[in-house]
């Protein structure tokens, strides 16, 4: 079975998927980097907050979330199950996103070690490391596309 990419308000996710990418997050930001953070921050139920996951029938291989900022577009969350990692599932993801960013500026917080793969989508460092949950994050932006 082909894997699927899927955009949805909070409103529009039925409540198995929303588990599904809840469980997900815990299990990876919470349990596996060992960080206990309050996860669930009041910004997954913004009515512009749009969920991207890619599944493989009821598996969700990956997932980010892409909320307005205003004047830009944070992109968050962005996971890969661990057992679909070095599939190219984020980068599917994050192509899909950046088709719903648009023209408009985005920014994101990437752990250090991953600004390279931010990178091959046009973000740049834009300020200095800082910690987060003790584990170093860097400031990222992307132009809007006609600035």
């Amino acid at each position: 079975m082909p894997s699927e990419i899927h955009v949805s308000s909070f409103a529009d996710l039925d409540v198995h998927t929303l588990y599904a990418i809840l469980k997900l997050r815990v299990d990876v930001f919470v349990v596996e980097q060992k960080c206990p953070y309050p996860d669930l921050d009041g910004r997954d139920t913004e009515p512009a907050t749009r969920h991207v996951w890619l599944s493989e029938g009821d598996e969700i291989l990956a997932y980010l979330r892409v909320l307005d900022d205003g004047d830009v577009r944070r992109i968050g969350r962005v996971i890969a199950a661990p057992a679909a990692r070095k599939g190219g599932h984020a980068s599917r993801l994050m192509e899909h996103a950046l088709t719903l960013v648009g023209d408009r500026p985005s920014v994101l917080d990437s752990q250090s070690y991953a600004a390279g793969f931010y990178a091959r989508f046009g973000f740049e460092v834009a300020g200095p490391e800082f910690l987060e949950d003790d584990i170093p994050h860097v400031p990222m932006r992307r132009p809007g596309q006609n600035a």
